[in-house]
């Protein structure tokens, strides 16, 4: 069994900067891809970036490109999400995941265990 517990979430203004991360406990992940997904009220999850078990590919949706940056230390078991200049529509839960799969980052069939959420809110 393997818990992924999400931290780091808050309340922040626009222009702000937060970091989110991701501690797996019952199983190494190592050998696995990992993703951050969110979710805004009122719509579907959706994906905000992936990166490889060795941290040497990393994925992003358009938004998040330039703002965000995802990271691993799998010494720590740990992914991270750094983000930058938040903006308004950033406001979410903001999950993590296991990646099992490796044939398209962004879809969260490709994973199966999943966080409890951090919420992220950004004030404009």
């Amino acid at each position: 069994q393997v818990q992924l517990v999400e931290s780091g979430g808050g309340l922040v203004q626009a222009g702000g900067s937060l970091r989110l991360s991701c501690t797996a406990s019952g199983r190494n992940l190592t050998f696995y891809g990992l993703g951050w997904f969110r979710q805004a009220p009122g719509k579907e999850r959706e994906f905000v970036a992936a990166i490889s078990r060795n941290g040497d590919a990393t994925y992003y949706t358009d938004s998040a490109k330039g703002r965000f940056t995802i990271s691993r230390d799998n010494a720590k078991n740990t992914v991270y999400l750094q983000m930058n200049n938040l903006k308004s529509e950033d406001t979410a839960v903001y999950y993590c995941a296991r990646r099992i799969f490796a044939m398209e980052p962004s879809r969260a069939l490709e994973y199966d265990y999943w966080g409890q959420g951090t919420q992220v809110t950004v004030s404009s």
